[in-house]
Parts: structure tokens; C-alpha cells; sequence
């Protein structure tokens, strides 16, 4: 019997992963340990291997396909054996029809028919095409790309389901033609509406060859159609050649950076975020790091950094505040006795959140230690699935970058995630100086707390981080918790 091999589950919260590369291809001779692709997670890459010996006989997702996890992607056995076999014919239809749509589209599959009205004889434009069989129905997704890129739904040709048209649609004409400004939408619609519609240009004057209203009235300037008042949406500048838009460079996205994006939009769309503004005082914490930084480096502390004992301060503060320490999946909230601390990353590929499990256990060298292992693995690229998942309460730092405050987004299911930010001298009044007039200018270190407003109210989450800026604050007082 052929093997089938399938997305295997990277994680206990990943729900699918992007295969980037194909190692081999159909009819190569593979071992168990052959790297067959390449899959990437919104937070790594990793090697999947064959599994199984024999030779490749149907390789069933294309590169950049987003794969749910357990769904099969090829099939390995001996040759001219059946592979839909091993499939069974359901399951290959089933595997076709919910197959997601790839990062970039695959245009051959969209049937467009030329439009040979006398609104657009032969241009080649996306205003010159018309539903192949399309029955006018549309996804949401699709209509709101459609509606977002200017694009009639009219103008466009159906290859999901009983001829809907889906996104994979929507994209496949964008790429086969300029898309329209909303000013040349609604143009083209009351040209359409009275009836008087002209040939659409195969490319127009507005940012990435888009048509514009004055495009469509075949003005270099205004013009009018049907009664609609439309402009280039450009000042002149007298004098000035007309030197175009520039160099324009188009990067997909894709692989870990649409993950990220997914998720980002994911966090944003099904949680209510609120980010709270503090800061904490910063005199001893400096202190402190300094005397570690000059110590003997057999005791192990010279390496130790402002963020480290950001770090440990949160880990000792969340077990007094469980609220905190919580995810919220689907309307339970679970919080925890121990304290799972994501630390986010920045990398080459994107933002990585490695966790420092049992943190609230640990000491101070064995947090920095830790922090520093899982840094090194994201930075490199060795990172294990295990160790990118199951944080409770996410640490962002940007205060190296000069950060004051900033808005962190939720690293869902987390209820609270914390900003870092710098370090700065703020006036601080009864504190007497040389100069005797009872204001001093110290450090503090700015905190930008996020949390999921449906679980957490902003009183409980205030008094965490006042909590949160008095350990900070006495910093020495917190290492002999």
C-alpha cells in the first residue's frame, strides 16, 4: 500500500503550515530520512522527510500552498502503483476542492471571455472582461477585494463552484490587468448606467498602472462622464516633466511574513484590545546592571541586561495577578499557577516568540540564560515547534530602538502582552536637588500593556502594572523574592 504523507502538526496551536519548496519531484527514488520539502509555521522552518522508502508518485499541493495540518500533500510508493488508491477517490476530490488558494494565483485557471460589446472591443483591460458562466454569484472575500481594487463584480469571471467567483478570481484579474481608482469605478458604472461606455484603456496613468475617472474620459487632465465630475487626482506643477510614479517594486507576501500578517489580523479582528501607558522608576535598575556588568564572571551576572530583569520582575509579579497569566479560548478563560513567558524576537524571517517555561522558578541567571538559548535558535533558524508555543503572558521589547510607548498587539490566545520601551528622565516633584526647588529629573522606564478588554477591565489590569512598576522600582527588594 502507497504512503501517504500529510502536514504534519508543528505545535499544539498550529493549524497549518505553508509548504515553500519541493525537494524532489515526481518519480524520484526517496529514503525514510529524504528531505522531501520545505514547510514553514508562522514562527519557523523545518525539514519533513519521506517518511517512507519508495518512489514519489504524485506530489498533491503546489509550493506556497497554506496546508491545514493531517491533509495529505504526496504520495510515496512503488512504481506505477495507484496513488489515488491510497487516497481514495473521495479523498482526492475532497483534497481538490478544499485545496486553499495559493499566495500567488494561478491565472491559466481564470476564464475570462473578451467582452466584444461596444464597451470594450478587444483592449485586453479588466473592464473588458465578462463572467464565463459566472451566474453573477460572488464570496465575501472576493467582493471585498473586488470592492477594495476598484474591480466591478460584473467584470469578472467565476471558476469557483457553479461558476462563483472566488479571491483566487479577483487576483488572476488584477494580474491581467490595471485595476481601477473609486473615482473610475463609479465613472464606469454611470457610463454603464446611461449607456454611453467607451473602450477602457490596457493601462492607466494612477499609481501602479491603475485607471483613473480621467482615464476612462479619455482626458489627460478632467473630465466628465455621464455626468460624473472626475479629475487626474494630481496637482500640476507648472514647469515640471511629467516624470511618472518611479521605480516601483512589488514583493509578495508570503510564507512566515503572511503567517505573521494572518495572525496579527486574526488577534486584532477577534479580541478587544486596550493598551495601558506607565512607567516605572529606573534609577536602581540601572544601578543594578551596572554592578553586574563590572562583576567577577565566574559569578555569572556580567552578562545580565535590563531586559533580563524586566523579565524576571514580570515572572515574579503575574503569579499575584493569575488574571494575567490567562488565555482565553473560545469563552473559558484558563489561567495558570505557573508563569510561561513569551519573549518576542526579532529576526531576519520575521517576529519569533520562543517561551521560557516554569519562568516564575527560575532565577535570574537561569532566565537570562534561557532568554539568551532561545534568541540564538530563532536567530539561526534551529528553533524547535515545542519551544515556539504554550506561553502564557508575552515580554516585547523596543526600548533599544528609543521606543517611549507603543500599542503591542495580543499574542493570542494571551489576555496580556508587555511593551518594554526606553529609558528616559522624567521630573519627579519633592525630590530635593543642589539647587533646592524640590524637583528632580530621573530615569524611568517606560511599560505599554495591552490587554483583552472582553476578560480583563482596566482597573484589575492598572493595578497589575502599578504592581508591575513598584518591582521594577525596587528591583534589589524583588531578586530576594
Amino acid at each position: 500500500m502507497a504512503h501517504v504523507l500529510i502536514m504534519p502538526r508543528q505545535g499544539n496551536t498550529v493549524e497549518s503550515c505553508v509548504l515553500t519548496e519541493w525537494k524532489v519531484k515526481e518519480g524520484d527514488s526517496v529514503d525514510v530520512d529524504s528531505v522531501v520539502c520545505m514547510i514553514e509555521t508562522d514562527k519557523a522552518t523545518f525539514e519533513l522527510p519521506a517518511g517512507e522508502a519508495g518512489t514519489v508518485l504524485k506530489l498533491i499541493r503546489a509550493e506556497w500552498d497554506d496546508i491545514p495540518v493531517l491533509e495529505p500533500i504526496a504520495v510515496i510508493g512503488k512504481p506505477g502503483e495507484d496513488w489515488a488508491a491510497a487516497l481514495g477517490g473521495a479523498g482526492v476530490a475532497a483534497t481538490a476542492e478544499t485545496a486553499p488558494v495559493k499566495t500567488v494565483p494561478d491565472t491559466s485557471s481564470a476564464e475570462m471571455v473578451p467582452d466584444t460589446t461596444a464597451a470594450g472591443q478587444g483592449s485586453g483591460a479588466v473592464g473588458d472582461m465578462v463572467p464565463a458562466g459566472s451566474g453573477g454569484a460572488i464570496s465575501p472575500r472576493a467582493r471585498n477585494l473586488a470592492e477594495k481594487e476598484g474591480l466591478p463584480a460584473g467584470a469578472l469571471a467565476g471558476s469557483g463552484p457553479g461558476g462563483r467567483i472566488i479571491e483566487r478570481d479577483v487576483q488572476a484579474a488584477l494580474q491581467a490587468g490595471p485595476g481601477l481608482t473609486a473615482a473610475a469605478k463609479a465613472a464606469l458604472a454611470a457610463q454603464a448606467a446611461a449607456g454611453t461606455g467607451g473602450t477602457v484603456p490596457a493601462s492607466g496613468s494612477g499609481l501602479g498602472g491603475r485607471l483613473t475617472a480621467a482615464d476612462l474620459a479619455g482626458g489627460a487632465g478632467t473630465g466628465t462622464a455621464a455626468g460624473v465630475s472626475v479629475g487626474s487626482g494630481a496637482a500640476t506643477i507648472p514647469g515640471a516633466a511629467n516624470l511618472g510614479e518611479g521605480a516601483v517594486t512589488e514583493t509578495p507576501i508570503k510564507g512566515i511574513r503572511k503567517l505573521i500578517a494572518d495572525r496579527m489580523h486574526q488577534s486584532l479582528t477577534e479580541s478587544a484590545q486596550l493598551t495601558l501607558n506607565a512607567s516605572a522608576p529606573a534609577l536602581r535598575l540601572q544601578e543594578l546592571r551596572a554592578r553586574m556588568k563590572g562583576s567577577p564572571e565566574e559569578l555569572g551576572f556580567a552578562k545580565i541586561t535590563v531586559n533580563d530583569l524586566m523579565l524576571y520582575a514580570v515572572s515574579r509579579t503575574l503569579p499575584r495577578f493569575p488574571f494575567m497569566n490567562a488565555l482565553k479560548i473560545g469563552d473559558t478563560l484558563k489561567t495558570y499557577e505557573r508563569v510561561h513567558l513569551g519573549v518576542a524576537v526579532d529576526t531576519p524571517r520575521g517576529l519569533m516568540v520562543p517561551v521560557i517555561r516554569n519562568a516564575n522558578l527560575l532565577s535570574l541567571r537561569q532566565i537570562s540564560a534561557e532568554a539568551k538559548r532561545l534568541a540564538a535558535a530563532c536567530q539561526k533558524g534551529g528553533v524547535g515547534p515545542d519551544e515556539l508555543s504554550g506561553s502564557t503572558f508575552t515580554v516585547t521589547n523596543l526600548g533599544s530602538m528609543g521606543i517611549s510607548s507603543f500599542t503591542p498587539v495580543l499574542n493570542a490566545p494571551e489576555v496580556g502582552i508587555l511593551g518594554v520601551c526606553n529609558i528616559e528622565l522624567k521630573p519627579v516633584a519633592g525630590a530635593d536637588n543642589e539647587d533646592g526647588c524640590g524637583v528632580q529629573f530621573l530615569p524611568h522606564i517606560g511599560l505599554s500593556l495591552t490587554i483583552n478588554h472582553q476578560v480583563v477591565d482596566g482597573a484589575p489590569a492598572a493595578r497589575f502594572l502599578k504592581a508591575l512598576g513598584e518591582a521594577v522600582a525596587d528591583i534589589d527588594l524583588t531578586l530576594a523574592m
